[in-house]
């Protein structure tokens, strides 16, 4: 079973090339640690994203693998360096098939 969720990416749409340019990604997840019990006893199955990835024109430049203390909607900053116009993927890959992709298109002049 395939899950989606809302993901929202913060960056700039275009930049000197050169620049340093700020990203910021979240997805909406609630994330279950897999460590909790129902009132009834019964343990809640673990449901995290597991690894994030951003892709820049089809290159992997960030990557950050998440475990079960991660909380919820997890918000990822970081930085790279603008270096040509192009497209920005961002995925994000957990348990039971949860699987969330965005992009951003970057002009860089």
């Amino acid at each position: 079973m395939s899950k989606t969720s809302r993901t929202s990416i913060t960056m700039p749409t275009s930049a000197k090339k050169g620049a340093i340019i700020e990203i910021r990604a979240i997805a909406q997840h609630d994330m279950e640690s897999g460590f909790r019990y129902t009132e009834s006893g019964k343990l809640i199955p673990r449901e995290i994203i597991q690894v994030f990835t951003c892709s820049y024109n089809n290159v992997e430049i960030f990557k950050a693998d998440f475990f079960s203390g991660i909380g919820a909607n997890p918000l990822v900053i970081f930085t790279t360096i603008a270096t040509e116009t192009g497209t920005l993927e961002f995925k994000w890959v957990g348990d039971d098939g949860y699987e969330a992709i965005n992009q951003a298109r970057i002009t860089v002049s």
